[in-house]
């Protein structure tokens, strides 16, 4: 265990590893919170599985994009801390199972070594910022989203702005007004634009999925490339504030955006300006615009015996880029899991032959890019080696679908097991839709919507069903979603409720019909013309739980009949703060902010002050079983508890020391006061708990 502490060379990334090995070891002698240890141990990627003790590690790759070093050294670590499978999400990011806690620090500096990370790829975070995957070779686009994507990841990483929020947050850039990144059910969602020749953003604020699904709003038709960080920033500031945070299912950002409005949000951000660390910062866009490098080896010409595949598959996957000569290749991965064994070989493949470079999609798919023309057989005889020749790419065959009871702790019924069958459906009575790129069908194992079920065409989430006193398996059958562009969307109804075992048959009316009676209309639009209640009526035979067979009992993919399962939800839920544990994280920021403050770094410095007092405060008021639900009530709260009643003397109100903050420029001198102001504030409230707690004696 040793040698990761020395192998690491970026002194903060050293830290972070050691911090959470440290944590651990806490943990397991009784001397943290089990609460406060998910809340940490999220934020560093580590995820309980359903299976006890074991975690799932998600793996953040920025915009999805990896280097050939990179996806072998994550095959490495697959195959020595985990199972040796992959799995893609749809953030783009790369899950392993089943490794145990106490490896977890090692594991991370592991992936360290060719710059993979693991912070804040769960948690209370901003997740892993994601883009359309052809972002950089899209024909469409008005230029690449790319280098923007990756300098705001950049940006948010350890930031402390973004470090304890009420919820999770996610962003999303899209390369084109198509909006593949789907802006429209984003925190914050941006989509290139240029405008008399100035390049710049739309951004779309506050949408989300879940149980509750919400459109994102018009944050701004245009803003230039060098806003999108400050403005990213004011958005946080605000969010961390003033959002939710004793009721974890209200406390995305959309309810908050949906609690004051869109205008009220917007004017605080406004007032947040002369806090921000940067009023314009300008991104380096220059790594991303080199030359297509020349492949290290020339792919060796190959005949190709059957022709008739070839030319469907190059029709299916292979996507022109608008670089003259070179083309991208659609891999599709089922239910998005691989393994090592064919990681390492695309990994050389794309090293020697390509330009070393594969993005994992939204849909959880690869992409190859920078391929030569004259290479694609050569490409087709090896990906075909490996069973990566599966036709469908981003079409109606190509299912997403999120692990649901396999290993998530939050799956009600199967969401992989019903999309294996889907898909067997689909492939062997329904081929014609091997290019049909107007219908998505989608999976989630529970109402959460990890695999977007409630924006696709046809959706299916995972849920349960009484019949007499037995339980059953069931999906909620959702129609009618899909993406508008440029910012617009739309959610899918649910329509009705049916057994799982009776979800090959709902597929199969809803495509029967469709071919039918569209008319050539578009499947949204068919939707549309033929109502909710046609589809409900259609369906409703397949709702009948008075006929249930023995079988219908057994979920998709299982052997044993169904049991009803659901554990303690990890998705950054809420967390129960102890009062000690929240005087020792508010002294553990003052420490924080006084080494930025020592790194120059005075915004930084600032903000871990602040989250000082906001901890200090709500410790405070924990102790006096006041209830609290946010940063701004918190401030409140403690003036009228102790201030106004002189159990505390401050001088001034709490509200007026706290609000200092976007009240002056982040500059030394203010840094060094704020700061300064906030441990006379600890020493203050630590006194009073020391006192109290001598008076309960």
């Amino acid at each position: 265990m040793e040698s990761f502490r020395t192998e690491i060379e970026d002194p903060i990334v050293q830290k972070d590893i050691i911090d959470l090995e440290r944590k651990i070891h806490l943990f397991k002698e009784g001397k943290i919170d089990e609460e406060r240890f998910r809340s940490l141990r999220l934020a560093r990627g580590v995820y309980g599985q359903r299976q006890e003790g074991v975690q799932m590690i998600r793996i953040k790759l920025p915009f999805g994009k990896v280097t050939g070093e990179q996806l072998m050294r994550i095959s490495k670590v697959s195959d020595e801390y985990s199972t040796g499978r992959l799995h893609i999400t749809t953030r783009q990011d790369i899950q392993i199972h089943y490794v145990s806690l106490d490896r977890t620090p090692e594991l991370w500096a592991e992936l360290e070594k060719d710059d993979v990370t693991l912070r804040e790829a769960c948690g209370n975070t901003v997740r892993n910022i994601t883009a359309s995957e052809l972002s950089g070779v899209d024909a469409d686009e008005p230029f690449d989203v790319s280098p923007y994507a990756h300098a705001l990841f950049q940006f948010l990483l350890r930031n402390p702005v973004c470090q304890e929020m009420g919820r999770k947050v996610k962003i999303s850039f899209s390369s084109s007004d198509k909006d593949s990144a789907l802006s429209y059910l984003h925190d914050l969602g941006f989509i290139p634009k240029i405008v008399d020749g100035e390049k710049g953003f739309k951004v779309m604020l506050g949408g989300g999925l879940g149980s509750q699904p919400s459109h994102a709003v018009l944050l701004s038709e245009f803003i230039p490339v060098n806003q999108i960080i400050p403005t990213t920033e004011g958005v946080l500031r605000i969010f961390d504030r003033f959002g939710e945070r004793a009721k974890r299912l209200k406390a995305r950002m959309k309810f908050l955006i949906k609690d004051i409005g869109g205008e009220e949000f917007l004017r605080l951000v406004d007032e947040e300006k002369k806090a921000l660390s940067y009023k314009t910062f300008e991104i380096d866009t220059t790594a991303f615009e080199v030359e297509i490098p020349e492949p290290l080896l020339v792919a060796p010409k190959v005949n190709i015996d059957d022709k008739a595949a070839f030319d469907a598959w190059k029709k299916s996957n292979v996507i022109p880029q608008k670089q003259a000569g070179y083309v991208a290749i659609g891999i599709k991965v089922v239910l998005g899991d691989f393994y090592t064994d064919k990681a390492r070989l695309l990994a050389d493949l794309i090293k020697n032959y390509g330009a070393n470079e594969l993005r994992f999609s939204l849909r959880q798919n690869i992409v190859l890019r920078h391929i030569k023309e004259e290479s694609l057989a050569f490409f087709y005889q090896e990906l075909a080696k490996l069973g990566f020749v599966e036709l469908g790419y981003d079409t109606t065959l190509d299912i997403t679908a999120c692990p649901g009871t396999d290993t998530c702790n939050l799956g009600i019924a199967s969401s992989t097991g019903i999309a294996v069958e889907l898909e067997r459906v689909l492939k062997t009575e329904y081929p014609q839709y091997s290019n049909n790129k107007g219908i998505t069908i989608k999976i989630s194992g529970c109402m959460n919507a990890c695999g977007q079920h409630n924006m696709s065409e046809i959706g299916f989430q995972g849920m349960s069903i009484n019949a007499g006193k037995l339980v059953a398996p069931a999906l909620q059958v959702l129609l009618g979603g899909g993406i508008l562009g440029n910012g617009s969307g739309r959610f899918s109804a649910k329509v009705i409720k049916i057994p799982s075992r009776r979800g090959p048959d709902a597929l199969r009316y809803v495509l029967n019909d469709f071919e039918a009676n569209a008319n050539g209309l578009s499947f949204l639009n068919y939707y549309d013309a033929k109502g909710e209640k046609y589809f409900y009526e259609m369906l409703k035979p397949l709702a009948d739980t008075t006929n249930l067979k023995e079988a219908d009992f057994v979920d998709w993919g299982n052997a044993d009949n169904y049991v009803k399962a659901v554990g303690v939800g990890e998705c950054a839920g809420v967390v129960i703060d102890l009062v000690a544990t929240l005087l020792l994280e508010a002294k553990d920021k003052l420490t924080f902010a006084q080494e930025a403050f020592k790194d120059k770094k005075w915004s930084d410095a600032i903000y871990h002050a602040y989250a000082g007092y906001v901890n200090g405060a709500k410790a405070l008021l924990l102790s006096e079983n006041q209830k609290t639900n946010n940063q701004a009530g918190i401030i409140d709260l403690f003036d009228s508890v102790f201030v106004e009643t002189h159990k505390i003397d401050l001088k001034s109100t709490l509200k007026e020391l706290v609000f200092q903050i976007n009240q002056n420029e982040p500059s030394e001198k203010f840094a060094q006061k704020y700061i300064q102001e906030a441990i006379g504030f600890f020493e203050n409230i630590e006194s009073y708990r020391a006192k109290d707690l001598a008076d309960e004696k």
